[in-house]
Formats: C-alpha cells, sequence, structure tokens
C-alpha cells in the first residue's frame, strides 16, 4: 500500500475531524503513512491531532499524525498536499452572502459575487503556499478541495506547472435527489454529468438501460403540485425536466433565482450563520472524543458529517497505489476532451484515475439547451482566476460583470467595492484600487 507524507492544509479546520476519520477508514490504503496537519490555529490543530491519532490507534493502523502552525516546515519533503482551507473563515462567509443582497444580488459563497471574493482570497493563499512548495517539495502534489475549486485550479493551472487535481463530489449527489424525488430507485440509474464546478449536468441519462427523461416527466406530474415534497426538492425535478437534462443543484439560483433571492431574505441567517451556531458544539465534540481512548464522531455533531473530502482520499488512494478507479475530477480540458469548451479551460468531467494520474473518459457534449449557461460560467471563471492571480480592481470588476447574477456593469462596480472593502485585510492593494 502507499506510503506517504501527507500534508492537510486546512488541518485545525472543522471539517478536518471528519476528514481524518474519513483517511482513517481508508487507513489500510495509506499504512505507514504521514500526515501533517498544518493551520494558523495551535489549539484546534492539537484537538484535530490528538483525536486522529486516537482514532488510528484505536483501529490498529500505522499511520503518523503531527501539527504545525509553520507551513513551510509542514511542507518540507512532502509527496502530496491536501488543501481545504477558508481564509477569514466563516465570518467573511457571511459578508460574501450578505453584501450581495444590498445590491439585490443573490449572496452564495461559491457562485457569483460572494464566489469571487472567496476566489480572490483563497488564490492569495495558494501563491505562498505553492512558493513554500517550490522550496521545500517541488515534487509535491496537489489535491484540492478549496473553493471555489474551479477558479482556484483554473489560476493554478494558468500560472504554474505544479500538478493540481481539485474535487467535488457534485457529479456524484447531484443527480440521485432528482431520480428520487421522481419515484425513481438512483440504484437502476447510470447517470453521467459534466460541465465546471457546481454548474455541471446530464450528458448520460439512462434507467434500466432506457432514457430516463420520460419516467422524469411522470414523477414530476405527480408530485409538482405536491407540498409533501420539499419545494426545492419539486424545483429541480421541473428543471432537469425542461431542460432535459439533470442539473446541478446550483442552477437553482440560475433558473428560480427571484425565489431564491427572496427566501434568502427572509431567513434569519444566512446559510454560513447556521454553520457558526453549531460550531462551538463541533469542537466539544471534537474535545470530548479526543479525551477518549477510542474516539468516535457522531456525525450530528461534526461539520459536515464524519467522511469528508472521501473523495479527495479516493484520488490520492488511485494515484498513490496505482489503483485504477472512475471518479470525478477538475482537470484542464486538454484536446477539448469535453466539446464546447476551449482546451486551456478546466471543466469537471469522470475521469480513469490511476498511477498516470487523471485521464478523462470520452465526453458527450453537453445539450444545446444548457450548453450557453455553461460556457458562460466557464467564461466568468477563466475571468475571475486572472483577477484572483494578478489582477486588478478593474479585472475583478470585469468578472463579477461577466456573472449571470449581476444585472448591469454600474452594479458589478458599486458591488465589487463594497465586497472589496470588507475584504480589505485579505486582499493585495492591486485589488482595493
Amino acid at each position: 500500500m502507499a506510503r506517504i507524507k501527507l500534508a492537510y492544509l486546512g488541518g485545525g479546520s472543522s471539517r478536518a475531524a471528519g476528514t481524518m476519520a474519513s483517511l482513517i477508514d481508508h487507513g489500510e490504503e495509506f499504512a505507514g503513512s504521514e500526515v501533517v496537519l498544518v493551520d494558523q490555529r495551535p489549539e484546534e490543530l492539537e484537538i484535530v491531532r490528538t483525536l486522529a491519532q486516537g482514532m488510528a490507534r484505536a483501529a490498529g493502523l500505522d499511520l503518523t499524525v503531527s501539527a504545525t502552525t509553520d507551513r513551510r516546515a509542514g511542507f518540507t519533503d512532502v509527496d502530496a498536499v491536501l488543501t481545504s482551507f477558508r481564509p477569514g473563515d466563516f465570518a467573511m462567509r457571511v459578508q460574501d452572502e450578505l453584501i450581495p443582497m444590498r445590491h439585490g444580488v443573490i449572496g452564495q459563497e461559491t457562485q457569483g459575487p460572494g464566489g469571487l471574493m472567496m476566489a480572490l482570497r483563497s488564490v492569495q493563499v495558494f501563491q505562498g503556499l505553492l512558493a513554500d512548495l517550490d522550496a521545500v517539495a517541488p515534487a509535491a502534489r496537489v489535491f484540492n478541495y478549496t473553493n471555489p475549486v474551479n477558479v482556484v485550479s483554473q489560476a493554478v493551472l494558468d500560472h504554474t506547472g505544479t500538478p493540481i487535481l481539485s474535487m467535488c463530489e457534485g457529479p456524484m449527489i447531484f443527480w440521485p435527489s432528482v431520480l428520487r424525488t421522481a419515484g425513481l430507485d438512483p440504484e437502476r440509474a447510470h447517470v453521467v454529468m459534466a460541465g465546471v464546478n457546481h454548474n455541471c449536468w446530464s450528458t448520460t441519462h439512462l434507467y434500466d438501460g432506457q432514457d430516463v427523461m420520460p419516467l422524469l416527466a411522470e414523477g414530476l406530474d405527480r408530485v409538482r403540485d405536491d407540498p409533501a415534497v420539499p419545494l426545492w426538492d419539486r424545483r429541480m425535478l421541473h428543471l432537469a425536466v425542461a431542460m432535459q437534462s439533470i442539473p446541478a443543484d446550483y442552477f437553482r439560483y440560475y433558473y428560480f433565482g427571484q425565489e431564491a433571492f427572496r427566501e434568502a431574505q427572509g431567513r434569519r441567517l444566512t446559510r454560513a450563520g447556521v454553520i457558526l451556531e453549531h460550531v462551538e458544539d463541533y469542537w466539544q465534540h471534537y474535545r470530548e472524543q479526543a479525551a477518549s481512548p477510542a474516539p468516535v464522531l457522531d456525525p450530528a455533531r461534526s461539520r459536515g458529517g464524519i467522511h469528508e473530502l472521501e473523495l479527495a482520499i479516493d484520488v490520492m488512494s488511485a494515484f498513490y497505489n496505482d489503483a485504477p478507479a472512475e471518479l470525478p475530477v477538475n482537470l484542464l480540458n486538454t484536446g477539448g476532451v469535453l466539446p464546447g469548451f476551449d482546451d486551456d479551460t478546466v471543466v469537471e468531467v469522470w475521469c480513469t484515475v490511476d498511477g498516470r494520474g487523471a485521464t478523462p473518459l470520452p465526453q458527450q457534449p453537453l445539450p444545446h439547451a444548457v450548453r450557453g449557461i455553461t460556457q458562460q460560467l466557464a467564461e466568468y471563471q477563466r475571468l475571475a482566476a486572472v483577477a484572483a492571480w494578478d489582477g486588478t480592481r478593474a479585472d475583478a470588476v470585469r468578472a463579477l460583470a461577466a456573472h449571470p447574477f449581476v444585472p448591469t456593469l454600474p452594479v458589478a462596480e458599486e458591488l465589487y467595492d463594497d465586497l472589496a472593502h470588507a475584504n480589505r485585510d485579505f486582499l493585495p492593494e492591486r485589488l482595493l484600487r
């Protein structure tokens, strides 16, 4: 099995305990490995380190876990870096979600203005971590879970030779809920999704070997006005039938934008606010389990559950163990594997991952009904990457104006300046003028 040295940047986050539980669940695939948790928060790092070491010991797993706040020291001689961090933490996510709403625009952490600000903050950190890797582990590979993963990957791949694969479970988890809403069994389906991260569509959608769309239409007729079925489940089924392609859940913000905006306005808290109300209980649970001789995480008291970032771990295992697996990955569209997108655009497609890396599987083009909006989002992604890496305020405004959420150039300019002021402690001067 693969014996690697892995640095986990974000190892003191509220998600880190679940990530380590996931790694330990895959433990035999990484027997003898060393994990270095890297973060800026020493107290939280020590909790996660103690918890992870206890889980590994209880599982009888040969895994060494250490922790450091010194990023360059933590990266020294590593084979891989797992990146999952949130610059500005949830306090800035709250601003990402709230400020756009003052301008009549949807606030969402990976889409539109909120996603742009997350990208601008994240890429600044990436530039520093890549410099550290060049100095102390030039052969290391990056496995990225930091959002927005498509913009982060686009920026890194546009400007460096660092091998980076970015992951998100979206293509695995978006479509089963649509089928279940229609009363269908996902186990009997074969669905392939592709596009850009958080904005993918089904290009293959079979049920018992036949086109699923007629069955989805029948299901929609049954549940369209059924209040017992959650509203957004009905909306996503409606969108799949209307577009004849199963959508990523995030397309609710594009095709039902006014409804989503009004719903967000009526809530007491944004999504980040809801998470913040639970964070202290997560850490209390982690402290309790770190003190136990056989730690066990309670999914209800763990950020994201107990198998966080499992797709990234699957990808690492397939690569370092040269154990071929078909998994969704964000990577360059080299050779135009996904028709309709430039070769140098990062796309999200199913790949065969093995010791050679990630090789995209043959792809069907997106249906014409949904190709245009996805291409527009891919162009926004490229503009956002330019702004994040070395761009100016003008580049950032240009990216914002290209996004479907933003109705006019004046709104893009005013909204960007509002967001940039709130983010001034996290952005370089070039993005503030």
